[in-house]
């Protein structure tokens, strides 16, 4: 089974990468991080277990996640990818809305480059649809925002394929990251067409927990993360995690590949 996968044709990323929005306070991953120090130490074994993708969004704290990114890997190792996403406004652990005006998506790609501490954004992406905002006018500033230099690939989150197909109208889409995993799979039909057409995947919500919830037992999640990765292979597994252990578990399962008896077993 492969384990790289080529991001919008020219960044190479391992399969296994890394969510950070439990790096923020709780509940509802609002505020600092408590144990700073510790989110630091954390992101920086990632690194050394060869994760090269890591996944933020201005929602999470908001903002404060991407600093503590920053403070624990800039100036980044040479290829490490890091990934964004703007669109969603967060005001409280309970007072979540979309926002993709587009001025509001160009306020928040500058703050990102300034609290990622980089000159471009490998990846942003476009955090939800605003049912208030045409959805062409928040991807043509995510275009806009490309052509600026100020990000290198556009991604979509919680879209659906008639979506993608009209954003691909209007910029190269290099990611989609929508809920998805062993037990909830709704999404196949966008994992497929994603696979189709060279798309990264990024399944959230990985290990089927939900999204303010305590993280998954690590028994449960080696065959999740392991059937997520041989579902498709342009799948980049994101799981979350505040524990060393953890993260070290699951980088141990992402080398497991089932076989197929198995990848049947769990699939049923």
């Amino acid at each position: 089974m492969e384990m790289t996968f080529l991001l919008g044709g020219d960044l190479s990323v391992h399969r296994l990468g890394y969510g950070a929005m439990r790096l923020c306070a709780q509940p509802g991953n609002f505020g600092r991080y408590p144990d700073w120090e510790s989110g630091k130490r954390l992101l920086r074994r990632a690194v050394e277990l060869g994760i090269n993708f890591i996944d933020t969004a201005h929602a999470y704290g908001p903002s404060c996640n991407g600093e503590l990114i920053a403070e624990a890997l800039a100036p980044y190792p040479a290829g490490v990818v890091i990934a964004t996403k703007g669109g969603v406004e967060k005001t409280a652990p309970d007072k979540v809305f979309p926002d993709g005006r587009p001025a509001t998506l160009r306020r928040r790609c500058e703050e990102s480059l300034r609290l990622l501490r980089l000159e471009r954004i490998d990846l942003y992406q476009l955090h939800r649809p605003d049912p208030n905002v045409p959805f062409a006018e928040s991807v043509g500033a995510l275009a806009d925002l490309q052509r600026a230099g100020k990000i290198r690939h556009v991604g979509l989150s919680n879209v659906t394929i008639a979506q993608i197909m009209e954003a691909r109208g209007i910029v190269p889409i290099a990611s989609v990251q929508n809920r998805y995993n062993l037990t909830e799979r709704g999404d196949d039909p966008v994992v497929d067409y994603c696979a189709e057409h060279g798309i990264a995947y990024l399944p959230w919500g990985p290990l089927a927990a939900k999204p303010f919830a305590p993280e998954a037992p690590l028994a449960s999640t080696q065959g999740a993360l392991a059937w997520l990765l041989r579902r498709a292979p342009n799948i980049i597994a994101i799981p979350g995690t505040t524990s060393i252990t953890h993260l070290e578990e699951n980088v141990v399962a992402a080398r497991l590949p089932l076989t197929d008896t198995e990848f049947a077993a769990l699939s049923v």
